[in-house]
């Protein structure tokens, strides 16, 4: 089978690499955490000690300094070889919204850190209860008190709280009747959460889901963060998280299509093996038919995921095809989740075969970290010119 041969990829030995060590953690590994709920730490150290996930920190800080391509490429492969980078992937596309925007200071008291994995940043404060994806009506509040923040609020689905060191925040440091215009007056924090919990102004509060995935929500009361931990000018926050959505949503584009990869590999190894009334299922078009449209569909998201990459990296903007990436590879990976299931009939929700668990993992993207519909709605206004809708 012919998906995307290694020898003619992009980064094909940063590749090799993460499917060496991506060996190292079979099946068995995922199903065990899977059932006890317990996050990969084993999985995480090992990526953080091969340095993949400082690919994005530049070499003096203590990274690879490669650009979000390589990234994607690692993420990609990840969940190609039936792994799950969502344990980690925050650490990547939180990682620009302090390359960007944060002072010289603040890259060399964190970066170095974050490279060598004595610090965790996995944590990206921003989703609340009432405000959803309307980030301008977020609750949280930073009011400034002397060299200090006092941070009060809340905030959910803030994925692997409870196994990061540094947060990414997002609060209200001006009223927003108060603000010029309803994207201003939000800033964005570094904040430690360990000091934060030893002093009790930080409660996690796990959220059991569907899969594995680590998520939380959590609480601050009176949390004081140094003024120094201020990430830019106060209230230009949101602008800086929405540079940080655009890798997001790029780099998670590509870990769909390295599921759909997956499923398709699967899918055609499984037709090819299973035999039913004399033959291989696969010589069925209701069997090849479904899989070769989601290997196709899968393609065109890939090209979408490079063209979105290429853009952040040279600087230009990329929102609209960021987001096209995201909803093009989400429903690709469903698509080939689907058809894998549907090759594999009844043995497709055997957890033996990983095919339920992989198929649960990637139906997330469907609405995180940003719903398709949401998406489509974007496209519509903001790349047509439709009227906006509601």
């Amino acid at each position: 089978m012919n998906l995307s041969p290694y020898d003619s990829e992009d980064f094909p030995e940063i590749r090799a690499g993460v499917r060496r060590l991506c060996a190292e953690f079979p099946g068995e590994y995922w199903r065990r955490l899977d059932e006890k709920r317990e996050y990969p730490t084993a999985f995480v150290k090992a990526l953080t000690d091969a340095g993949y996930l400082s690919v994005l920190i530049p070499e003096e800080y203590g990274g690879s300094g490669l650009g979000l391509t390589a990234a994607a490429a690692i993420l990609e492969t990840i969940q190609a070889e039936g792994c799950n980078g969502g344990a980690c992937h925050a650490q990547m596309y939180t990682m620009g919204t302090i390359l960007r925007h944060g002072s010289e200071e603040q890259k060399r008291a964190y970066l170095p850190k974050i490279a060598t994995g004595e610090l965790r940043l996995q944590a990206f404060g921003v989703t609340e209860p009432t405000s959803g994806t309307d980030t301008t009506a977020l609750r949280t509040t930073a009011v400034r008190d002397g060299d200090h923040y006092v941070v009060n609020g809340q905030k959910i689905w803030t994925s692997r709280a409870e196994h990061s060191d540094l947060m990414l925040l997002l609060a209200r440091t001006t009223p927003r009747d108060q603000a010029a215009k309803k994207t201003e007056g939000l800033s964005t924090f570094i904040v430690d959460m360990k000091q934060a919990l030893a002093d009790g102004s930080l409660t996690i509060r796990p959220i059991r889901t569907m899969m594995n995935h680590a998520t939380t929500e959590v609480f601050f009361d009176n949390m004081r963060i140094p003024a120094a931990n201020l990430l830019g000018d106060e209230g230009k926050g949101f602008r800086y998280i929405l540079s940080g959505m655009n890798a997001e949503r790029t780099l998670i584009a590509a870990e769909c299509v390295g599921d759909a990869k997956w499923f398709t590999r699967k899918s055609v190894e499984y037709a090819g093996e299973r035999h039913v009334f004399g033959r291989a299922i696969g010589k069925n078009q209701g069997v090849s038919f479904p899989i070769a449209r989601a290997y196709a569909n899968m393609r065109a998201a890939e090209l979408m995921v490079h063209e979105a990459a290429r853009l952040y990296e040279a600087g230009k903007p990329n929102g609209a095809e960021a987001n096209m990436a995201k909803l093009l590879a989400a429903d690709a990976s469903v698509e080939a989740g689907n058809a894998c299931i549907q090759t594999h009939g009844g043995f497709g929700f055997a957890e033996e075969y990983d095919v339920e668990r992989k198929f649960r993992e990637t139906r997330l993207y469907q609405v995180a970290p940003i719903s398709t519909n949401l998406i489509l709605s974007f496209l519509a206004e903001h790349v047509l010119g439709l009227p906006r809708s509601y």
